[in-house]
C-alpha cells in the first residue's frame, strides 16, 4: 500500500507499505522535523507555530506539534500527542486532534475528533464528524484495514483513518477505526463507515 496513492503531496519521507504505522511513530517524526524548521516558526517546548498562523483563545497545545503557514486554529481546540498541520489548514472551535497528520488546505470544522489518522489535502470534515481510533465495544481491540478486497491487521490498538485528497466527510458522520478512503471520497451526513464488520 502506497500512501501517495491517497495523498499526492505527502509531507513526510516514508519507506513503508504499512502507512498506518506512521501515526504510532508520529511523535518522533515531528520532533525530528522541528529541529529542521527555520526562523519563520516560533518554537518553544516542542511546539512550532508558523508566524503567519492564527491561533484563537483557549487552545490547548501539547508537544510535539507543528502548525504550518496560514493555518487558522479555532477557539478551545485541543492538540495532543503529536500533530502535524500542513499549510492553510483550518481547525474549527472545540475540535480535538490526536497523533495525526492533516495535509494542506484541509478543514476540520467545529466539534470534531480526529485520532491517529492521516488526512489528505483539501479534505473537508463537516461539524461533528469523527475519525475514531479505538474499538471500545470489542474485546479484541486490534484494528484491521480492508484494502483492495483484502483484510490486513495493523497490529495496532489505536489507529483511525487514511482519508485521500479532496474527500468530503459529512456532518456527524463517523469513520470507524481502520477506515481507508480513496481520493475524492464522499461520506454522507450521519453515515457510519465500518469497512470491517465483526
Amino acid at each position: 500500500m502506497d500512501i501517495t496513492d491517497f495523498i499526492s503531496n505527502f509531507p513526510f519521507d516514508i519507506s513503508t507499505s504499512e502507512p498506518w504505522k506512521i501515526t504510532s511513530e508520529i511523535k518522533e517524526r515531528i520532533e525530528t522535523l522541528i529541529q529542521q524548521l527555520d526562523s519563520e516558526f516560533d518554537i518553544e517546548n516542542g511546539i512550532a507555530i508558523h508566524k503567519t498562523a492564527t491561533i484563537e483563545k483557549g487552545v490547548t497545545m501539547k508537544a510535539p506539534l507543528i502548525i504550518n503557514a496560514h493555518c487558522r486554529i479555532g477557539a478551545h481546540s485541543y492538540f495532543r500527542e503529536g500533530v502535524f498541520l500542513g499549510t492553510y489548514v483550518n481547525i474549527g472551535p472545540s475540535s480535538e486532534i490526536k497523533s495525526s497528520i492533516i495535509c494542506s488546505e484541509s478543514a476540520i470544522a467545529h466539534m470534531n475528533y480526529v485520532g491517529n489518522s492521516i488526512i489528505g489535502s483539501r479534505v473537508n470534515f463537516e461539524a461533528g464528524s469523527i475519525a475514531a481510533n479505538h474499538y471500545n465495544e470489542r474485546d479484541n481491540k486490534e484494528i484491521s484495514i480492508k484494502y483492495k478486497g483484502e483484510i490486513q491487521s495493523t497490529g495496532l490498538n489505536k489507529f483511525g483513518s487514511i482519508v485521500g485528497d479532496d474527500s468530503k466527510i459529512g456532518a456527524n458522520a463517523v469513520l470507524s477505526p481502520g477506515t481507508i478512503l480513496e481520493k475524492r471520497s464522499v461520506v454522507k451526513r450521519l453515515e457510519l463507515v465500518d469497512q470491517i464488520s465483526i
